[in-house]
C-alpha cells in the first residue's frame, strides 16, 4: 500500500511529534513508496539493532548523561515500533495489542496498588510478582522457572539469574564462603583437566570455574556483569597507561619480552592509584 502525498506532507510538516506520528512514519517507510532498505528488513535482520541500541541505552544511564539516554531511548523505541510493523503487515499483532497487553501485565502483577493485597515493602512486592508471574506462565515446577530464564542474556548474567531462582527453590549455598569454596574446587578440577590435554573437559571446568565465580558473587551481593565490566575498564586504562610509557621510552610493546612489560605494568597500575 503507498502513503498518499497528503500524509508525507503532513508528517514533513507536524509541529510536534507523537507516539502516532512514530506509528505513521514507520508504516510509510515500509509502504510502497517507502524506503527500500526499510522495506526489505526482517525481525532477524534488525535483531542485533535492537541489541545494540539496547546496550547504548544502558550506557547512556552509566555515563550519567540525560542528553544521550534521550537519544538512545529513543533508538529502543524506534526498534520497538519497526518490530509491530513488521508482525501488522502480516495481521499478527499491533502496537496497541502490544501496550494492552502490557497494561494488563502490570495490573495484575500489581495487586498491592490495584487490588486489596497488603504488602510491607519491596521484598513481599518481589515475592508476589514472581508467584503471580509463575502462575500466569503456568510454572508448576522450580525447574520450569529456570527453564523460563532468557536464553538470549550474555552468559554472567543468565547464569546469575538461574543461581538466584535454583536458591528460591532450596538449591544453594548457606552463604559465601560456602560458595567460594566451589571456585578452589573448581580451579583444581581445571587443573587436572589442563594437565589432561583433554580440550573437551578443558573446557567444561573452565565453565564449572566461571559459573561457580558467579554464584558467589550473588551470595556476596555483586552483580558479576558489572563487576566483570569494571575489572575489563580497569584493564583498558592500566594497558593504555603501560603502551604510554613504553612508548616514551622509545620501545613497542611487541618487541618487549613479558617480563619487562611486567614491570611497565606494575608501574604503570601504582601511578592510576
Amino acid at each position: 500500500m503507498k502513503t498518499s502525498e497528503e500524509t508525507l506532507a503532513r508528517l514533513r510538516e507536524c509541529p510536534h511529534y507523537g507516539i502516532a506520528e512514530l506509528r505513521e512514519i514507520m508504516q510509510a517507510l515500509r509502504s510502497e513508496n517507502g524506503c527500500p532498505w526499510d522495506k526489505e528488513q526482517t525481525h532477524r535482520s534488525i535483531r542485533q539493532d535492537l541489541l545494540e541500541e539496547c546496550y547504548e541505552a544502558v550506557e547512556a544511564i552509566d555515563m550519567d548523561s540525560v542528553p544521550m539516554l534521550r537519544e538512545e531511548l529513543g533508538d529502543v523505541l524506534l526498534q520497538v515500533v519497526f518490530h509491530c510493523q513488521i508482525e501488522a503487515e502480516q495481521g499478527h499483532f499491533t502496537f496497541d495489542d502490544i501496550c494492552d497487553e502490557l497494561c494488563r501485565k502490570l495490573v495484575v502483577r500489581h495487586p498491592h496498588v490495584f487490588g486489596d493485597v497488603q504488602v510491607a515493602g519491596s521484598d513481599d512486592v518481589l515475592r508476589n510478582w514472581d508467584a503471580i508471574k509463575a502462575e500466569t506462565k503456568q510454572q508448576e515446577t522450580a525447574t520450569d522457572t529456570l527453564e523460563g530464564v532468557c536464553k538470549a542474556l550474555p552468559a554472567l548474567m543468565y547464569a546469575q539469574k538461574l543461581g538466584k531462582r535454583a536458591g528460591r527453590a532450596g538449591m544453594d549455598w548457606k552463604n559465601a564462603e560456602d560458595a567460594f569454596q566451589y571456585i578452589r574446587r573448581e580451579t583444581d578440577e581445571l587443573e587436572e583437566a589442563m594437565q589432561s590435554g583433554d580440550a573437551d573437559a578443558v573446557s567444561e571446568e573452565l565453565g564449572d570455574l566461571l559459573f561457580s565465580c558467579v554464584n558467589t558473587a550473588r551470595h556476596l551481593h555483586v552483580d558479576a556483569e558489572t563487576a566483570l565490566r569494571a575489572a575489563s575498564e580497569k584493564f583498558l586504562r592500566r594497558f593504555a597507561e603501560t603502551e604510554k610509557r613504553v612508548t616514551a621510552d622509545g620501545k613497542r610493546m611487541q618487541d618487549l619480552p613479558i617480563e619487562e612489560l611486567d614491570i611497565y605494568w606494575d608501574d604503570a597500575k601504582k601511578a592510576l592509584h
